[in-house]
């Protein structure tokens, strides 16, 4: 698995609640609009990105400009990016630190007996997950009205959204033949949008590997594939290219949407389907 995979898998893992970084000395009160935030998770960079001022932020992970990484890429360019490190959190002397989960973090366990105010977001797999975490945030960094605000308009995106997977069944396929199961963003994406797993049917975990001769007997109606994936760029996108499966339709969506529980949901949920009722129009 590339090491974009690996990270994607590790950024999905649990962990919830307020807690406080490195806390063997009493915690001391968040403000009520932190001004130095530290976000150390690509998950939470969105979410902080997306509900905080751009001058509350003081500090991102290493992932956070990386356009096929995070959807909200554009806003983080000139914000200072961390790589992970104890050093760096002590030298910003934040007053929040946001993670998902950040209680895993090796860095705050390397603070050497500070406290520091902490989010520790749990991984959203669903909608009403990505909502709790949406109005979690927001208040956190102090606005929590912008929660409300990012929810309803998300909520107004995806009312009436239409179903035009009909029940056929999609398999969200990746680089070097890795296949994403149920209980995953992806899974809840296709239900949303009217599709059923291959991954469920086959009774395979959240992450396995499918040969390119099992997707074949599998007949699949459709892939669904990072839309990094849609031109050849190394071995592991070629497989996805063979001629065996050259004929399933695709459905191409950006990485960036569907790595992280954050608002890009939305548009990933109406691009997929509008792919599908577009596919449907050119098969009739």
């Amino acid at each position: 698995m590339r090491p974009r995979v690996l990270l994607a898998a590790a950024a999905l893992l649990g962990g919830a609640g307020l807690l406080w970084a490195a806390s063997p000395a009493p915690p001391v009160k968040a403000p009520a609009v932190p001004q130095r935030i530290v976000s150390i998770n690509l998950c939470a960079d969105q979410l902080v990105l997306a509900l905080a001022d751009r001058g509350q932020i003081a500090g991102l992970t290493k992932n956070a400009t990386d356009p096929e990484m995070s959807g909200e890429a554009a806003k983080a360019h000139g914000i200072a990016l961390l790589s992970n490190s104890a050093e760096q959190i002590l030298a910003i002397e934040p007053d929040l630190i946001v993670g998902m989960p950040a209680s895993r973090s090796a860095a705050l366990a390397a603070l050497p007996g500070q406290t520091y105010p902490l989010l520790d977001l749990a991984t959203a797999n669903r909608l009403d997950e990505i909502y709790a975490s949406i109005r979690e945030t927001a208040a956190a960094v102090g606005h929590p009205e912008r929660g409300a605000a990012l929810i309803a308009r998300m909520e107004g995106e995806l009312a009436g959204l239409p179903k035009p997977g009909k029940g056929r069944v999609a398999a969200y396929y990746q680089r070097r033949g890795y296949m994403t199961g149920t209980g995953t963003l992806i899974d809840e994406l296709m239900t949303r949008v009217g599709l059923v797993n291959l991954a469920g049917q086959l009774d395979k975990p959240p992450l396995s590997q499918l040969s390119l001769e099992e997707m074949v007997a599998a007949e699949p109606d459709f892939l669904i594939v990072e839309s990094a994936t849609d031109v050849v760029t190394d071995q592991g996108s070629e497989m996805l290219h063979h001629p065996a499966i050259a004929g399933i339709p695709r459905i191409s969506i950006p990485q960036a949407w569907t790595v992280c529980g954050s608002p890009a949901y939305t548009t990933a949920a109406r691009s997929m389907a509008a792919q599908i009722a577009r596919i449907d129009r050119g098969r009739s």
